[in-house]
């Protein structure tokens, strides 16, 4: 599963190995019965929809900024390259969806190599403290490659093919609601223009019940997969306990959160969606409202909209904090998010617990300051 965990700081753990499984060790790690240890080849990744930028250090030597094909083949490169000298490799990397995932994927299945997904507020701030400053993705790649070094490692788990197959179709039925509505906005476009715009407008409607179509094609595979796991159907069932979370929001919101490490907390979860309010900036005033940091996961963070709305006005519960914050100052928009954030730790002591949704206990749950 996705590590995106903060990484606290170890103590100079990057160049053991244990050789007996030819996997990166821990810290402090050796080779079994002979305490000898190896070298590693440690390496940040800088990965964009195209290309790896690479910055290395191997044993001592630090590297120049090397870069491959973000394909299979530039995996393959890739690998071959960071086991130079036969050495077993640490790779590290930023979180970043649909381009990182089939890298980190090849580099888990590669014998010797080990690799840290880690969340890109993490380096952030690990980049932050250290003073360090400018934006290329050669200077992205030393950042991640200097977290690497001065922190402590922590393997990235992938989650189970069927979570990740899951995902992968909520997150098509995402993009296909959004060819919708542009196409929507088109047919309204035309219907508007009358005769003029006659065959373009009947042309788009072809293809809006196309999509729709589509979607609900998608909808039953990903609910169909997700009832056929007794975990899945189990976590969805709770989901379904939540007022405003049905079928359709219900498995995309369980698609985000299943692939997440189960040792996780709830503030993780919330940081990781990005409902985490952004800390006020240096010489700000403390007054202002504080925004959401929205450097996380959007599509679990747009899920959870719709079960905010209508929580906020069905629940009685989640109704009376909503009316509560509004009384309070904030503004709707602003109630909402609080909502989602809410519902999201919410959740998190559901699946803990394995208990069903309360109303009560939600709105004396205390707030993310």
């Amino acid at each position: 599963m996705i590590n995106i965990l903060e990484h606290p700081e170890s103590e100079n753990s990057h160049d053991k190995v244990d050789r007996s499984t030819h996997k990166v060790g821990g810290p402090g790690a050796s080779l079994k019965g002979t305490g000898e240890s190896l070298q590693v080849n440690h390496i940040g990744v800088d990965v964009d929809s195209q290309y790896l930028v690479c910055k290395a250090r191997f044993g001592e030597e630090s590297l120049p900024v090397r870069q491959f094909d973000n394909t299979a083949a530039g995996h393959r490169q890739f690998i071959k390259w960071a086991r130079t000298g036969k050495a077993p490799a640490r790779v590290c990397m930023e979180a970043t969806g649909v381009y990182s995932l089939p890298f980190a994927l090849a580099l888990h299945k590669a014998e010797g190599v080990a690799v840290s997904v880690v969340n890109p507020k993490a380096i952030k701030r690990f980049a932050d403290a250290s003073m360090q400053r400018g934006k290329t993705d050669a200077l992205d790649a030393e950042r991640i490659l200097q977290f690497l070094l001065r922190m402590e490692f922590r393997e990235w788990q992938p989650p189970s093919e069927e979570v990740l197959g899951i995902q992968h179709i909520t997150r098509r039925i995402v993009q296909l609601k959004k060819e919708w509505s542009r196409e929507n906005n088109r047919h309204q476009a035309a219907v508007r223009l009358g005769a003029v715009g006659k065959v373009v407008a009947n042309d788009t409607a072809v293809n809006m019940r196309h999509l729709e179509r589509r979607i609900e094609i998608m909808q039953a595979e990903a609910e169909a997969a997700a009832a056929a796991s007794p975990a899945l159907r189990e976590s969805l069932a709770l989901l379904h306990s939540v007022t405003g979370i049905a079928d359709k929001t219900g498995v995309r919101i369980l698609a985000e959160l299943a692939a997440l490490p189960a040792d996780m907390t709830g503030p993780q979860w919330v940081a990781h969606s990005g409902l985490d309010p952004r800390p006020h900036e240096s010489g700000s005033s403390t007054h202002k409202p504080r925004r959401i940091t929205k450097a996380g996961n959007h599509y679990l963070r747009e899920a959870l909209y719709y079960p905010a709305l209508v929580g906020s006005r069905k629940d009685p519960h989640i109704k009376a904090f909503y009316e509560k914050l509004l009384a309070n100052g904030k503004k709707p928009m602003q109630a909402l998010v609080a909502i989602m954030r809410k519902l999201l730790l919410a959740i998190w002591g559901m699946f803990k617990s394995g208990t069903t949704w309360d109303g009560a206990k939600f709105y004396k749950m205390a707030e993310i300051a």
